[in-house]
């Protein structure tokens, strides 16, 4: 008689990953994602590490129903984490073995919902291809969020990723969405790791053009979180002090 398969349960994490302060989990998680997660012992994530501290949260509200010390644990190799797995070059099929003995796993990154800019993606192919059942579990998107507190085009928007660091770059792509997004109506979402965040805010506030709407949020679903929208001229006038120092959005329209 063959063996039941378990489910891939892509389970969101709280956006405070890496910051000094971190909300009240039962504020940003919903509890049936929480009671699920407290039940899952077999796990796949960026890093193992910050999965058994969001766990040890977890457990704080829902007692785990294994302990995490005797979690099974699977890291996304390194070279995933740095190039992405969305172009298919990575067989995430071994990781999923757990599934195929009967056992539900769950899926994790460091911050938000797993596979949506971050890594993930490779596993959930991984799992349509071998007949494993995919459950996405709700929880904070910051891109989502973002968009719906900018005032900008929430019917047609793509989002982008990481621009160029280097400020030659970094100035032809922000023209490049900049003209997609007057011409389109198309939302551009892109992000930036924390330290950098206020340069590419001085980059944007050089290179767009004063009548373009640029929004930001910082910090979503923390204490100390502020989303702006205005248009470029606007921003240069009134000069805001913002949390950049914190995950931050950034969104481009018209």
């Amino acid at each position: 008689m063959s063996i039941a398969k378990g489910k891939l349960y892509l389970v969101p994490a709280p956006l405070d990953f890496g910051c000094d302060s971190q909300a009240p989990l039962q504020d940003v998680m919903p509890l049936g994602t929480l009671q699920i997660a407290a039940r899952l012992c077999c796990w796949i994530c960026e890093n193992a590490k910050s999965t058994r501290a969001y766990l040890k949260r977890i457990n704080e509200l829902h007692p785990l129903s294994t302990p995490v010390q005797a979690l099974q644990i699977q890291e996304l190799p390194r070279e995933v984490h740095k190039k992405g797995d969305h172009s298919g070059h990575f067989d995430a099929r071994p990781l999923l073995a757990p599934a195929l003995e009967g056992r539900d796993m769950g899926l994790v990154s460091e911050a938000g919902m797993p596979a949506i800019a971050d890594p993930g993606s490779s596993v959930v192919r991984a799992a349509h291809d071998l007949g494993i059942q995919v459950v996405a579990l709700t929880g904070p998107m910051s891109l989502m969020l973002a968009l719906a507190a900018s005032g900008l085009n929430g019917q047609n928007f793509a989002f982008v990723g990481y621009l160029p660091q280097d400020a030659s770059g970094r100035a032809q792509r922000i023209r490049e969405l900049e003209s997609l997004a007057l011409k389109t109506g198309q939302t551009q979402i892109f992000i930036e790791t924390p330290y950098r965040n206020a340069a590419l805010l001085q980059a944007l506030l050089q290179t767009l053009q004063g009548n373009t709407r640029l929004a930001l949020s910082c910090g979503l679903t923390m204490g100390n979180s502020v989303s702006r929208s205005a248009l470029v001229s606007h921003w240069k006038r009134d000069k805001p002090v913002l949390p950049l120092d914190i995950p931050t959005v950034f969104c481009i329209g018209r």
